[in-house]
């Protein structure tokens, strides 16, 4: 027999990360980095069709001090990284990335020494999208994703660790240079 028993009905039981995580998953506020045909789609994804103001992302912030997601639609120059850098740098914590199309999350088709061959090799990237260019649909089922990462992520020393597995785990991963299937 638990406390849940014994407390009159109507009493919720929640944690603190719960409820921070339930706030903060409802009110992403994205700041958009467009920087091609991708981000034609993230904007018809923000239009009254599809209409991301029911998942609390009402506007798109063109401050990056505004903003907890950067959404990077298209391919990334190497010109532009040390700018979306720049832009990541003056984001407030916590803040979350979505790359979205294959030119951000893999180079796309533009295998050269101009085009970033992936936007994780800049900022760190927390939702991968594919697609070329992926449909807003898509934009909105990766959104609705990463809402279920924010849930569930931890606060304060809980959170350091987590993240310290994380690089742990990223540090014994195979380099892709080694991987095998993969197209090139």
């Amino acid at each position: 027999m638990g406390i849940e028993e014994k407390l009159p009905s109507g009493v919720l039981l929640t944690t603190v990360e719960g409820v921070a995580g339930y706030m903060r998953k409802a009110s992403f506020w994205p700041a958009t980095f467009g920087l091609a045909c991708c981000a034609i789609e993230m904007m018809t994804t923000g239009g009254p069709k599809y209409d991301l103001a029911r998942f609390g992302m009402e506007v798109f912030r063109a401050s990056p001090r505004q903003a907890d997601l950067m959404i990077v639609a298209g391919r990334v120059s190497n010109k532009m990284a040390p700018v979306l850098r720049q832009i990541y740098d003056q984001m407030p914590d916590p803040m979350w990335v979505l790359a979205m199309g294959v030119c951000a999350s893999r180079g796309g088709m533009f295998f050269n020494d101009a085009i970033v061959q992936g936007v994780d090799h800049v900022v760190p990237v927390d939702m991968y999208l594919p697609g070329c260019p992926p449909r807003p649909e898509m934009l909105i089922d990766a959104i609705l994703k990463l809402h279920d990462q924010v849930q569930n992520a931890k606060l304060g020393v809980n959170r350091l660790a987590e993240i310290e597995l994380q690089e742990s785990n990223a540090l014994k991963a195979l380099p892709t240079s080694q991987m095998r299937g993969l197209l090139r």
